[in-house]
């Protein structure tokens, strides 16, 4: 059965473990509940593992932390003395977690890595020459790790982490070992899954936003769906911590709700990362994310999942997390949509991307594509202005564009800003108004073709951003006359 949720992962490090010292006050201990409570977030996700240790006490696997004693780093001691600081007292530290969640009337489930079995031999791992799941002794860890999960803690459900690999964790399976073994996955999938049925207690996954990318990783997410094995499917490229509002999840929406399987797409936390030259890891305005939110419900998703926003959580997260509870409030607000562009950490592991778009002088007037999907109904008279902004790297002034939306050519007045403040002579902004009747709610086709450029200036340019900015006013617009 589909449930309508807005879910807030905590990772158990970054924002908690890592930062408060030790002895761990209870307010502390409280706080990654406590920053979400009184929000729009019904539902709180714990990740309880990361691939060299667990941050609970664990009978099955390894507690984070036994084994790198005495530590290197300060954040490794606070993570173990904070745990300790707990059971010390005779609090166990996840039950801390759950107990408060269920005070504050959130749902709670526990996410666990697939990449990662902590406390077993290194022979099995794939970095020592393992092959992970394949060998029955990690299927039999990790199905014990989550029926302890289930059993011992008064949880909603367990999240299996399928996409935390690459980056977060190592994959499950070799690639010469994924045709064998898919299907050993989906048994593995089926085993959980009944197990958490008889518990009455419910499964959900964090998955990759394709088809082909679970096919490759060995996830036949398609059977898990046909056999109603989840409860909920959570799609994003870990990876890539870039807000993707144009995130590829229609399939996936469609199969899941075949089976009445609800879907969550991951709204990612920044406008940039760090691996863009000259932009600084930033974190998505409330615009942009309001933008991705109104996309996803456009699409029929069944809530949204969303994780480290910029830390601490104050007034302008808990804004953020109140309005993702809210289809129609969202509805009509400012957006500020953008293309994604193609993650370079990730290029053999990464979904399409149309960003950059190098566009050759050597053929003038070629007509290039680029698509967006907007929530927006441009018929909505409250809407004020919509630009539509263009990042151009190599431009000049003299430089021509002919550019078109849904085959409506964009004349008139633009507006040319640097690209960056760094290096304000690498590029322009182009910013238009839009007539709202070229813009269509749903999908969008820009064409862009360069007509003309300077006879002494060699090279074509490239579009590196495409931005649509939608901004909302009290009234409605009017005609005069």
């Amino acid at each position: 059965m589909r449930h309508r949720r807005t879910i807030y992962f905590n990772d158990a490090r970054h924002y908690y473990l890592f930062v408060h010292e030790p002895p761990m006050r209870l307010e502390d201990a409280w706080a990654p509940v406590d920053e979400v409570a009184g929000t729009a977030v019904d539902t709180f996700v714990y990740g309880v593992s990361r691939g060299d240790g667990l941050f609970f006490p664990s009978q099955v696997g390894l507690r984070f932390g036994d084994d790198k004693r005495p530590f290197a780093d300060p954040y490794y001691w606070r993570v173990w003395h904070n745990m300790q600081s707990l059971l010390d007292r005779g609090l166990d530290p996840l039950q801390v977690l759950v107990g408060r969640a269920h005070q504050k009337g959130l749902d709670f489930f526990a996410s666990v890595r697939m990449g990662g079995w902590e406390g077993m031999d290194p022979q099995y791992t794939l970095a020592k020459g393992g092959r992970g799941f394949a060998h029955p002794e990690v299927r039999a860890h990790q199905f014990a790790l989550l029926d302890e999960l289930l059993t011992r803690y008064e949880v909603e459900g367990v999240e299996l982490d399928f996409a935390a690999a690459p980056g977060g964790s190592a994959f499950w399976l070799r690639p010469e070992d994924v045709a064998e073994h898919t299907a050993t996955m989906t048994d593995f999938v089926r085993q959980v899954s009944h197990r958490a049925q008889e518990l009455g207690k419910q499964v959900g996954v964090r998955i990759y936003p394709t088809a082909e990318l679970n096919h490759r990783a060995g996830l036949a997410v398609e059977n898990w769906l046909l056999e109603g094995l989840v409860d909920y499917a959570a799609p994003l490229l870990y990876l890539s911590m870039v807000l993707d509002a144009q995130l590829p999840v229609g399939w996936l929406l469609e199969q899941a709700h075949q089976r009445e399987i609800s879907v969550y797409p991951v709204l990612q936390p920044y406008r940039h990362d760090d691996s863009r030259r000259f932009h600084p890891r930033e974190n998505a305005s409330p615009a942009m994310i309001r933008a991705a939110a109104a996309n996803f419900w456009h699409l029929g998703a069944d809530g949204l999942y969303t994780w480290f926003l910029a830390w601490p959580l104050e007034d302008r997260e808990r804004r953020i997390l109140s309005e993702l509870g809210d289809e129609e409030l969202v509805r009509g607000q400012d957006k500020h949509y953008f293309l994604r562009r193609r993650c370079p950490d990730a290029e053999d592991f990464d979904y399409p991307g149309q960003l950059p778009l190098a566009i050759s002088a050597e053929e003038p007037g070629r007509r290039h594509r680029l698509r967006f999907t907007i929530a927006d109904d441009p018929g909505n008279s409250r809407i004020q202005r919509v630009r539509l902004r263009l990042g151009i790297s190599n431009l000049v002034t003299d430089h021509e564009l002919a550019l078109t939306l849904n085959g409506q050519p964009l004349a008139g007045t633009c507006q040319r800003l640097p690209l960056r403040s760094v290096d304000p002579y690498a590029g322009q902004w182009v910013e238009l108004d839009l007539d709202r009747g070229s813009l269509r709610q749903g999908d969008n086709l820009v064409e862009i073709a360069l007509t003309r450029r300077p006879e002494d200036l060699l090279g074509g340019i490239t579009v590196e951003d495409l931005e649509v900015v939608v901004e909302y006013g009290l009234y409605p617009v009017t005609r005069l006359g």
